[in-house]
């Protein structure tokens, strides 16, 4: 067996179901994740999952490689070492990390009552949870560039959010600044600057904005969300960088006792499942997969 195999076998041992959300069922023989359940995390068929630790799948993609150590819940050193064992370089320093550490993923799962969704140090949305698919609807339908956060920002505007105009102000001027902080951080990182040359060609006011030279991270914005099942929502936006992953939490929450932390509460018992009563105003479809505003 070779050492990809074996780690990727052993490593699906360790990981129960409770670990990523899934029921136990009955008649397991092991303590760990059905074939079928890595492949329904890492979106892929349970035949290439069974290929991959018979060792009859070989040069899997970078892609692939990232989604099995999501879904296997490794630490960095873990994810380097099923990179090199499947003959792929691991991912650069020099590039800005996506890597979602155990620690940041039991965040996740375990505030369940707000919601919250990780970014990475340019604004690409890695994770959320379900209340934040149901507040600002599921970021899964979004692919590519369109899961940048700036991008969609300057060139499609905040559909579905409104801000006072101070935070308005406020959000997009931090958002570019933040940007430039990545690019001084991560000056190698060739998706970052096609990121940044993209947005200065198609959006006159990022350009103004970078213009400016503002070096900053946001950190906290209010919001009304309009776009929800349960009717406005207004929350205070807090985000929170992690140590070492240069990773972002995004974390919504209501003031407590109002009618907004009411709502976030029948969204939680809601989902993604629309009210079967109507709201006490129309509420418009929320465009567009998560669109989410950190």
């Amino acid at each position: 067996m070779s050492e990809f195999a074996s780690v990727l076998r052993a490593w699906r041992d360790r990981v129960s179901p409770a670990d990523v959300g899934m029921p136990a069922g009955s008649g397991r023989r092991t303590a760990g994740l059905r074939r079928e359940e890595l492949a329904a995390l890492a979106g892929v068929s349970v035949d290439y999952i069974v290929r991959l630790e018979q060792g009859r799948a070989t040069h899997p993609s970078p892609q692939l490689l990232g989604a099995l150590a999501l879904a296997l819940r490794l630490s960095e050193d873990e994810r380097d070492h099923l990179y090199r064992v499947a003959g792929i370089a691991p991912p650069s320093r020099s590039v800005v990390p996506q890597h979602i550490t155990p620690g940041v993923q039991r965040i996740v799962d375990r505030l369940g009552d707000v919601p919250i969704a990780v970014f990475s140090a340019t604004h690409d949305i890695l994770l959320w949870n379900p209340l934040w698919a149901a507040l600002t609807g599921d970021p899964s339908r979004y692919v590519g560039i369109d899961r940048n956060l700036v991008w969609r920002h300057f060139t499609s505007g905040h559909g579905g959010i409104e801000y006072d105009a101070v935070h308005e102000e406020e959000f997009a001027s931090d958002l570019a600044a933040d940007l430039r902080t990545a690019v001084g951080r991560y000056p190698q990182d060739g998706a970052l600057a096609q990121l940044v040359s993209k947005l200065r060609a198609r959006s006159p006011e990022f350009e103004r904005r970078w213009s400016e030279a503002r070096v900053a991270e946001h950190r906290s914005s209010r919001k009304t969300i309009t776009h929800t099942p349960a009717g406005p929502i207004t929350v205070d936006c807090d985000v929170l960088t992690v140590p070492g992953g240069d990773l972002r939490i995004v974390v919504y929450t209501a003031t407590p006792g109002s009618a907004d932390e009411a709502k976030l509460d029948l969204l939680r018992v809601t989902g993604l499942q629309a009210l079967t009563t109507a709201p006490a105003e129309p509420v418009a479809s929320a465009p567009g997969r998560p669109v989410a505003e950190a």
